[in-house]
């Protein structure tokens, strides 16, 4: 039987990649997990291994009902969520020009307002216990809108955005958050879960356009390593204070350091312009 002192994770879009490795070794620990999946036959694979201490359920984060009968299906088995992990997700690409309203609204529903949605759900019984871990899975893209990825990346953003506030709300309640921000990885993110529009307008063939092709073309050959990833994920968990952000891969590393000090470099050198919009001072 499952001990009651071991830690309860909810992972969403467990049946490929970054959920799916991560629960594998949540369960190689002898933890519990509640595993989601738009088809809940998907997580058969790990449900054979789980036992008890798995839990299988069918859940569209954009679908509220099912959001709420998940939270509550896996507080009445296990009797609590210590860790939710928002994995569920994908990408759209597109020239921003080219973009698709149909595309953009999907988008942003998987993305952002399915995982705002789902995070509500949680947060009432770790608040209740003073005790709980969000882990947001965002992307390089959290910090970078490249060409032909602006869609996705306003929807990382947001969630960044979301995360810095969660997580000083859920500070002096005991509830940490940490997003973690991947570059490329081993997973069907380009293949399969990718959706793209093509590019038609020649002026933004040099820069979405080969952007789109690119990222198809990587698919499968990818550096990052889906199941060291969680690894890592569940190392950073274990840390004495939960890390606000964690880069996955040394793509995303040297990409997302580079931007902030180019960034941090550009507010600086505009500090007198910046400054001299206030009111003067008395």
């Amino acid at each position: 039987m499952a001990s009651d002192a071991s830690p309860v994770w909810f992972v969403t879009g467990c049946s490929t990649g970054f959920g799916k490795e991560l629960a594998k070794l949540l369960l190689a620990r002898g933890w519990r997990v509640a595993a989601t999946a738009r088809e809940a036959a998907r997580l058969d694979e790990l449900a054979a291994t789980g036992g008890e201490r798995f839990l299988a359920l069918t859940l569209d984060v954009t679908k509220p009902a099912e959001i709420e009968a998940a939270v509550r299906a896996a507080e009445d088995r296990f009797g609590r969520i210590d860790v939710l992990v928002n994995n569920a997700g994908y990408g759209y690409q597109a020239a921003i020009e080219e973009g698709e309203e149909e595309e953009i609204r999907a988008q942003f529903d998987a993305n952002v307002f399915g995982l705002f949605a789902l995070t509500r759900a949680v947060l009432p019984g770790m608040r209740q216990r003073r005790y709980g871990h969000v882990i947001n899975i965002t992307s390089q893209a959290g910090f970078i809108g490249y060409p032909g990825s602006g869609y996705y990346a306003a929807s990382k953003h947001a969630v960044e955005g979301f995360s810095d506030a969660l997580a000083a709300e859920g500070k002096p309640i005991g509830i940490k958050v940490t997003c973690i921000e991947p570059g490329p990885f081993r997973t069907d993110w380009a293949g399969r879960s990718l959706r793209q529009t093509p590019n038609r307008i020649a002026d933004y063939a040099a820069t979405a356009g080969a952007r789109l092709k690119s990222t198809s073309d990587i698919s499968g050959r990818q550096p990052g390593d889906p199941v060291r990833a969680g690894e890592a994920i569940i190392a950073a968990t274990e840390r004495a204070e939960a890390p606000r952000h964690l880069v996955l891969g040394r793509i995303a590393y040297d990409n997302v350091t580079a931007k902030l000090k180019e960034r941090l470099a550009e507010i600086e050198a505009l500090g007198d312009l910046s400054l001299s919009a206030d009111f003067p001072e008395d």
